[in-house]
C-alpha cells in the first residue's frame, strides 16, 4: 500500500498519446507537476494542445526528451517522482515487421522505464497501461473458460508474432513488467487493462484503432455494411480517470479491467445515425462473416483474426474496477457521439 505525495512531480511516458493526453489533463487540473516524456520536445505543432492545457490549468507541465529504445533516457524525467505512469506503447495500423515495429518497442520500452524506476530512489508506484488484449486474445478463446467471461486472472495465450501481433506485444510487455516488479520491493505495480477506447482526445487526430474505425463509419468506407464485431468499449476520459485512481488510491493493486459495456460496430453506427441523421454515410447493416473473411486481406485484416472473432461474444468482468477504484463509467452513447463530433469540428469527416 503506497501513499503518494502530490507535492512531488509525476512522470507520464508517451505524453502525446491518446490516453496520456487525457491523463495529463486530469493531473494538471488537480494541480500536479507533470514530467512529460516525448521523443521530440521541439515539435511545437504536436505539443500545441498539451501546452494549451497547461496554460489553462493550475498544474505545471515540463517536457523531457526520451525514447523507448534508448536505455537510460527516462532518468532525468523520473528524478524525484514517487509516481510513474508508463502509457507509451507503439501502435501502427500497417505492420511490416511485428518484432521490430511492435514487440521490441513495447518490451524494451517497458524494461527501460521499469529498470530506471529501480535506479530512482524516489519511485514508490508505477501505473502501467496494458490492455484487455493481454487478458483475451480472440473472442473465441472465451469458449475455453468455465463461465465464458474473462477476468484479471486470465492471460492471452492465443496471440503470437504472426497472429494478433499487437495483442502479443502488449501481453509480453505486461508480463515483463510483473517480472521486474516481483524482483524488487521498492515500488509497487498497478496495471490498467482497457478495452477498445473511444472518445475525444486532447489532440483531435489520433493513431488509435478506434479513431480509424469511427472515421471509416463516417467517411463512407463502411457504407456497404459493418463487420459483425462485438467488443468491450470504454471512454478515454474514464481510462484516464482509472489511471489517476490507480496512482493515488493507496490500496490499489494488481490488474484492473477498464471496460464500460459491449457494443457491436453496427450499434455504434445506429447511435451516430440517431445523433447526426443522414448527413454521413454510416453503415446500416452488418456484413455477413463469409464476405468479411473473403475481403479481409484487401482492407488490412487477416482471415484468421476474422474467423476467431466475428460472430463471437466478447465478455470481460469489470467488477474489480468498480469496487476497488470506484469507477462509474460514462455511457458509450456519449463516448461515440463526442468522438464523432470532434471529428466533424476538425473537418476530419
Amino acid at each position: 500500500m503506497r501513499q503518494i505525495d502530490k507535492t512531488k512531480p509525476v512522470m507520464v511516458s508517451g505524453a502525446t498519446g491518446y490516453v496520456a493526453g487525457n491523463l495529463i489533463k486530469k493531473l494538471l487540473a488537480e494541480g500536479l507537476t507533470v514530467h512529460a516524456t516525448i521523443r521530440d520536445p521541439q515539435n511545437h505543432d504536436k505539443l500545441k494542445y498539451l501546452n494549451e492545457l497547461a496554460e489553462e490549468s493550475k498544474g505545471e507541465l515540463k517536457y523531457f526528451k526520451s525514447d523507448l529504445l534508448e536505455q537510460g533516457s527516462f532518468e532525468e524525467a523520473m528524478y524525484d517522482c514517487e509516481l510513474v505512469f508508463h502509457t507509451a506503447s507503439p501502435f501502427i495500423n500497417v505492420v511490416k515487421d511485428p518484432q521490430k515495429n511492435l514487440v521490441d518497442p513495447a518490451l524494451i520500452g517497458t524494461r527501460n522505464v521499469l529498470e530506471t524506476a529501480n535506479r530512482t530512489a524516489s519511485v514508490r508506484r508505477v501505473v502501467l497501461t496494458s490492455s484487455c488484449v493481454a487478458i483475451l486474445g480472440d473472442a473465441k478463446d472465451l469458449l475455453n473458460l468455465p463461465n465464458g467471461i474473462a477476468t484479471e486472472a486470465n492471460w492471452n495465450t492465443s496471440s503470437n508474432l504472426h497472429h494478433q501481433s499487437y495483442s502479443y506485444s502488449k501481453t509480453l510487455a505486461e508480463k515483463e513488467a510483473w517480472k521486474i516488479n516481483k524482483a524488487q520491493n521498492q515500488w509497487d505495480l498497478v496495471v490498467i487493462n482497457p478495452s477498445l477506447i473511444l472518445g475525444p482526445g486532447v489532440h483531435p487526430i489520433s493513431t488509435s484503432e478506434s479513431f480509424r474505425i469511427v472515421k471509416q463509419m463516417g467517411d463512407g468506407t463502411m457504407k456497404m455494411g459493418a463487420p459483425k464485431f462485438e467488443i468491450g468499449m470504454v471512454d478515454v476520459r474514464d481510462v484516464a480517470l482509472a489511471h489517476f485512481k490507480a496512482g493515488f488510491t493507496p490500496e490499489a493493486k494488481g490488474r484492473y479491467i477498464i471496460s464500460a459495456e459491449n457494443k457491436s460496430f453496427l450499434q455504434l453506427s445506429c447511435i451516430l445515425q440517431n445523433e447526426f441523421g443522414g448527413k454521413y454515410p454510416f453503415p446500416k447493416k452488418e456484413l455477413p462473416k463469409f464476405l468479411v473473411w473473403l475481403l479481409a486481406p484487401t482492407v488490412g485484416l487477416k482471415r484468421k483474426m476474422v474467423r476467431k472473432n466475428l460472430g463471437y461474444s466478447w465478455l470481460v468482468d469489470n467488477t474489480k474496477s468498480k469496487k476497488e477504484l470506484g469507477m462509474k463509467y460514462l455511457p458509450i452513447e456519449k463516448s461515440i457521439t463526442d468522438f464523432f463530433q470532434q471529428m466533424v469540428d476538425n473537418n476530419i469527416v
